[in-house]
């Protein structure tokens, strides 16, 4: 059946006057629909099957599509997935996408505005709605055909806005409605993935003065603006499947439709910052590995005092670079090792500095082997303070300490440059054995209460994550700032949503979007949440291949009461006690 493009097609036969017909008339010369007529019949696209209308369209109009086949790549091949979208131009990118999905999801169905009826080649790909009607009675079966489309495990699309991207006053920018919250029931009825699109691109600025001026307007310019996208590059940007349980997170269905928003345009490419590219070719050979038999020699010699736990076939010691230089080496070229994984590490043999010389050195040993296998670099900061001023501590060098900050008013422990090796990282034994061990340390010299220093973040995180992060983490103070921010601004449509809904419950989300292989949040930032850490601000290292470090603090007195028992151990009661007395 041919196309009639007219506004007459969505309007019943017997309801048609002859004065409606003549301001239809009128009105499809208006919204250019006239001329979509003319070119559709120029270029005989009647009755073309729905694949080969899309692509007649998209070559009528010379328009190129960018990111199609990376957004194919993050769809899941099967199960239940409702895929959405912003809606910028209101009416192409609904053309584009359902073309584009239907490739790698045959079974896709759209859930698409009534005025689309106007293709009929294309109604196949679609379940029209009415989103300017909420009583439209056409609506219900349309949305129980997306529940059974979703439940049955099939992949359906939406644009949940309702209606075009235009300007929003309130927030000074072009944006989207808010969205619609059947995407989330969607999601949660048909326990599906969601993957978020962003489609780059703006209408005219006509178009947005018009709106403006009174928002229905805008639906009588939507066929010139499909007009005006002539010899257009549209770029499809997409995030990777997010889980159902992650939206439901969120909290109810409002704040996760705004949660959906929000992950749509946290995957657009215009707020997107590539790390610069590391050139491993000149990272020089790793050093040798220091032998065993040297390892637990000098481990022979340290005071027995400072031997802090024994656990099956492992001891944790602390020692200074005096003591035990062997040890101290091997475990700066374990640094370098580790650090590399994670597109950081000095390039140089071995990762030290000046303040291993004057840092104590925690660690973790293999007593029969003599293998390191994890450790702190910790600096006591009442003796380094005593023998200069704050450049004698380490992370004055990536962050400006006023004399109120706590590593001036009291004794603390800067904790740094942690790492496990490779084999370890994800073993119980590793970290557990590290905080054993400072906890160990803390009730021997007990004036440390507080813990602070810097978490790492790897470079093998998107950038965006890094700002989704630190916008949840973070609570700023005056007398700490970092040296040198970091340099990726939330989206502000992120900002906004975090105004509204705390974007820390929703960091997994963000990071399943964004992060290539699913990672979630770093395992030690993880720990240090659970120990109830405090977040000041993120700055970069440049002593550390300018990686960007969370500075936080930990209270050893207010840590959990089972995590306390856990580390503090034994010696518990004794650190209790000193504080209070």
């Amino acid at each position: 059946m041919a196309s009639q493009i007219s506004l007459g097609t969505l309007i019943p036969a017997e309801k048609q006057s002859l004065f409606l017909k003549l301001g239809v008339k009128l009105l499809d010369k208006i919204m250019g629909l006239s001329r979509m007529q003319r070119l559709y019949e120029q270029h005989q696209m009647q009755n073309l099957s729905k694949e080969a209308f899309a692509d007649k369209l998209l070559e009528v109009l010379n328009v190129t599509v960018e990111g199609e086949q990376e957004m194919l790549d993050k769809i899941p091949a099967t199960g239940p997935v409702v895929i959405a979208s912003n809606h910028p131009f209101g009416g192409l990118e609904g053309v584009i996408l359902a073309r584009a999905i239907a490739k790698k999801r045959p079974d896709l169905k759209v859930l698409a505005n009534v005025g689309l009826q106007i293709f009929s080649e294309l109604e196949d790909y679609f379940i029209f709605t009415n989103p300017l009607s909420e009583r439209d009675p056409r609506n219900g079966p349309s949305l129980r055909s997306c529940m059974a489309q979703v439940k049955n495990g099939g992949a359906l699309m939406l644009f949940p806005s309702g209606r075009v991207s235009y300007y929003r006053k309130e927030h000074k920018r072009i944006g989207e409605h808010e969205w619609n919250r059947i995407v989330a029931k969607l999601i949660d009825r048909g326990d599906a993935n969601y993957v978020p699109i962003f489609v780059e691109g703006f209408n005219s600025n006509k178009f947005y003065r018009i709106g403006r001026i009174y928002y229905r307007l805008r639906m009588f310019m939507l066929g010139r603006e499909l007009l005006n996208k002539t010899n257009q590059t549209i770029k499809l940007c997409a995030g990777h499947p997010v889980p159902a349980k992650h939206i439901r997170t969120a909290g109810d269905g409002n704040a996760q439709a705004a949660l959906c928003r929000a992950l749509s345009y946290g995957v657009a490419e215009h707020w997107q910052s590539a790390w610069p590219t590391i050139e491993s070719s000149k990272f020089e050979p790793l050093a040798e590995q220091v032998s065993g038999d040297l390892i637990l020699k000098e481990i022979a010699a340290l005071p027995q005092e400072q031997h802090l736990v024994a656990y099956k076939d492992y001891d944790v010691y602390y020692g200074f670079q005096h003591q035990c230089p062997n040890i101290v080496t091997e475990i700066a070229r374990l640094r370098e090792l580790v650090f590399r994984e994670h597109d950081e590490g000095s390039g140089q043999p071995i990762d030290t500095d000046k303040f291993d010389a004057t840092y104590t050195q925690l660690f973790i040993v293999n007593r029969t082997k003599g293998q390191i296998i994890g450790a702190y670099r910790m600096g006591q900061t009442d003796k380094l303070l005593e023998n200069g001023g704050i450049e004698n501590l380490y992370l004055s060098q990536m962050f400006d300490f006023q004399p109120t900050f706590i590593n001036q008013t009291e004794p603390c422990l800067e904790m740094g440059r942690s790492f496990l090796v490779p084999e370890y990282q994800k073993s119980f034994y590793g970290l557990y054995l590290l905080w054993r061990g400072i906890g160990a340390f803390a009730c021997k010299f007990p004036q440390y209460r507080r813990l602070y220093g810097t978490v790492s973040i790897s470079k093998l995180y998107d950038k965006r994550s890094i700002a989704v992060m630190e916008k949840a983490m973070v609570k700023t103070r005056p007398d700490v700032k970092p040296k040198t921010p970091y340099n990726l601004p939330l989206h502000p449509e992120l900002v906004d949503f975090d105004k509204q809904y705390d974007i820390k419950i929703n960091v997994t989300a963000f990071l399943k979007a964004l992060e290539q292989d699913g990672k979630d949040v770093p395992v030690l930032l993880k720990h240090y949440m659970r120990l109830g850490a405090e977040f000041y601000c993120l700055g970069m290292d440049s002593s550390f291949a300018d990686t960007p470090g969370l500075l936080l603090c930990v209270d050893l007195l207010n840590i959990p009461d089972k995590l306390a028992k856990q580390y503090l151990a034994e010696g518990l009661e004794g650190y209790r006690s000193y504080h209070a007395s």
